[in-house]
């Protein structure tokens, strides 16, 4: 086996999926992650079809993540007094099985961990220097290090995109709205709402006490670790806006655990350039569609599969990795969940409305999510797999 020690940027899901599969195949697999450990915490992910729960079964996972599971409830859509409009069922927001973010990440992260894959934590990738026996790579706290392989597996603002494949800009498309996340805001009551107004959405009632927000804006500059000029943004996107929503924004103000991103969509060329791969939301990501923690789980059983089957001969494994996954995630690559979740007239909120009323345009839906779930035949690859 060649090129078997690999630097992972990103301990979310994606990183510490990819480092339990290469773990597995025989790679000595370190994780470099900015945050100081496992983020907890975040907006519900789930996971629908035979090819998740095949991968997280393979993973050893799969009773696990059903012990962790939230149990996607059903939420109302209600008008300014509180009255009920329509209902999002359970099975289209939460798929299959349904779980924290933070949930998923911490397990993914002890079963790697526990394998023997290395953390470290605090620390942040600045530069990557292809040279002729591996990549060299220098650390904003830690020492440099030569690796044969370096995978980006850091999100849609990927740190290691835009060092080996170039600026954000070339590489991600802002699609007209943001979201945001505030947890840890008390009682917002047992059941599920979300009210809109025209280009604006907010709901609570998710796992943590959660208000969730989605608001069309033009591109918007910030300091993404600036907590506080974020909940400015929200603040002042919100105002005067009916239903409980000044309650909610108030509790805001004082929320210890808040999150605000564009929603936007990833395209590359090219998942790799020489000894360096991207995974996940860095190569295929589209916020808020619904399939990105599916994409980074198949993928990385995907990827690490591929690597060890060409004996870890790079070139080989990312060109396969590439034709066995571009068209699975060309789900990615289509659709804006923004004008879905915060339509930007009252006749298009009446008619996203609607389609929740009707019963066989419902079943519909969900069908067409599990073909895309599973538009992919994964290899066997547990025959190469050191015991």
């Amino acid at each position: 086996m060649k090129n078997t020690n690999v630097l992972i940027s990103g301990a979310g899901i994606g990183g510490p999926a990819l480092a339990y599969w290469l773990n597995r195949y025989g790679h000595t697999v370190t994780v470099v992650e900015r945050a100081p450990g496992p983020r907890p915490g975040g907006q519900a992910v789930d996971f629908k079809g035979a090819t998740h729960l095949t991968v997280l079964e393979r993973m050893g996972i799969l009773d696990d993540v059903r012990r962790l599971q939230t149990g996607g409830t059903d939420q109302e859509i209600v008008d300014a007094d509180d009255r009920r409009l329509a209902v999002l069922p359970g099975e289209f927001t939460g798929g299959e099985l349904e779980i924290t973010r933070g949930d998923l990440a911490r397990l993914l992260y002890e079963k790697s961990a526990a394998a023997g894959c290395q953390y470290v934590f605090g620390d942040s990738i600045t530069s990557i220097t292809e040279t002729s026996g591996g990549a060299h790579v220098t650390f904003e706290h830690g020492a440099p290090r030569t690796f044969d392989l370096v995978v980006g597996a850091d999100g849609i603002h990927s740190n290691v995109r835009r060092l080996a494949f170039g600026p954000e800009s070339d590489h991600v498309r802002f699609l007209g709205h943001y979201y945001a996340l505030a947890e840890g805001l008390g009682s917002l009551g047992s059941v599920a709402k979300m009210y809109n107004e025209p280009g604006r959405m907010v709901a609570t009632g998710g796992p943590g006490a959660a208000a969730f927000f989605v608001f069309a804006s033009p591109q918007l500059d910030f300091d993404r670790y600036d907590t506080e000029e974020m909940k400015r943004i929200v603040i002042d996107a919100y105002a005067g806006m009916g239903w409980r929503t000044s309650t909610v924004i108030e509790m805001v103000r004082h929320a210890h655990d808040f999150y605000l991103d564009s929603i936007s969509q990833v395209r590359v060329e090219h998942y790799s350039k020489g000894r360096t791969v991207l995974l996940g939301d860095a190569a295929y990501g589209n916020t808020l569609g619904g399939f990105g923690t599916g994409l980074a789980m198949v993928g990385a059983y995907v990827l690490a599969g591929e690597l060890a089957a060409a004996g870890g001969d790079h070139r080989v494994a990312f060109q396969r990795y590439e034709e066995e996954f571009r068209g699975y995630a060309k789900i990615a690559r289509n659709g804006n969940a923004g004008p879905f979740m915060a339509p930007g007239t009252p006749r298009r909120i009446r008619m996203r409305n609607a389609m929740f009323k009707h019963r066989l345009m419902l079943k519909m839906m969900l069908k067409m999510t599990d073909v895309f779930a599973t538009n992919i035949t994964l290899k066997d690859y547990p025959s190469l797999v050191r015991h």
